[in-house]
């Protein structure tokens, strides 16, 4: 195991760059597997906190019509 010291820059860059090495599937699947692993990831909220500041869209239910002003 070798250890590399770098700036924050310099691994960012060379973590792109790796990525865009790969073929394109391997890319989509790469996102993929972070999309996961993000979602893994834990998180202290609160219900008051999971909605403040955040832009919320709710979609009817199914079959429902669209009501309002817009």
């Amino acid at each position: 195991m070798e250890i590399f010291y770098s700036s924050k820059e310099e691994s960012n860059r060379a973590q792109e760059e790796a990525f865009l090495l790969l073929p394109p599937a391997e890319r989509f699947f790469a996102f993929l597997d972070l999309s996961r692993r993000i979602m893994q990831f834990p998180v202290n909220t609160t219900d008051e906190s999971r909605w403040k500041n955040n832009f919320i869209i709710e979609l009817p239910a199914r079959g429902a019509a669209v009501e309002g002003e817009y």
